[in-house]
């Protein structure tokens, strides 16, 4: 996506730009998808023992993603501030809205870095659920430091503490579609959690994580976000029960 692209406001009245911005936030929606149809993928190929190039390729696409995901982001930015400076201004002459949005676009980009692209919300959790995605199926990870950590803990241990991360903390049932905290990491199950901090938001109390021992008070939906590779797991290990 480039200043050059289709994205003209060029002597629009500023009414119909509004329209315009909302509209190009339903691309949002579709980034977002084709990342979760990556994440999905790539937890797929990890859990059957993939080619790991493969499981490379789709962190490759979610880098892609999240660079268009910025420049997205960056140029409704810099629509928006324009309009707000314009209407904030009132000029007797509509001045050119398109070299305004182009001049603070590119004074954006130029600005970013490659490394930037790691840090998107959605490639972070991509790279989190891929490392829990192996380790349950019992691969090598590498931690921080490039040390090997090797799964070795006694099967019956193993069980217990698999089971023990599938029940939800809330209903002490297994989860069938399990949201993890991204502040504080606990997992809960997703209608369960949703109530608290509704019935919570309404009385305008502050919503606490109700995991036992976790400090944290000040929850909200938004810190709640799929765990892909926990819910795959659960899915495996009922499978593999049926089976027997």
């Amino acid at each position: 996506m480039s200043a050059g692209r289709s994205y003209s406001v060029h002597h629009v009245p500023l009414s119909a730009v509004e329209p315009l911005v909302s509209s190009l936030k339903v691309c949002h929606s579709y980034i977002t998808t084709g990342m979760d149809i990556a994440t999905n993928v790539a937890l797929d190929l990890t859990e059957t023992g993939g080619d790991i190039e493969d499981v490379n390729v789709m962190e490759k696409v979610m880098l892609e993603y999240s660079a268009m995901d910025r420049e997205l982001s960056q140029f409704m930015t810099a629509v928006e501030e324009t309009l707000h400076q314009v209407a904030q201004e009132r000029p007797e002459k509509m001045p050119d809205l398109q070299t305004l949005v182009k001049d603070r676009f590119n004074f954006m980009q130029s600005k970013n870095t490659d490394s930037e692209l790691h840090h998107n919300e959605r490639v972070i959790q991509f790279k989190q659920q891929l490392k829990e995605m192996r380790k349950q199926a019992g691969l090598q990870v590498q931690n921080g430091s490039d040390e090997v950590v090797d799964e070795e803990l006694d099967e019956d241990v193993a069980v217990t503490q698999s089971q023990t991360n599938f029940i939800c903390p809330i209903t002490q049932v297994e989860m069938k579609n399990p949201v993890k905290n991204k502040v504080c990491g606990h997992v809960y199950e997703e209608e369960a959690i949703r109530k608290i901090i509704q019935r919570r938001q309404q009385q305008k109390k502050r919503v606490c994580c109700p995991t036992v021992g976790c400090d944290y008070s000040d929850m909200s939906l938004s810190d709640l976000v799929p765990d892909v590779a926990l819910k795959k797991a659960i899915e495996s290990r009922n499978k593999q029960r049926e089976k027997k």
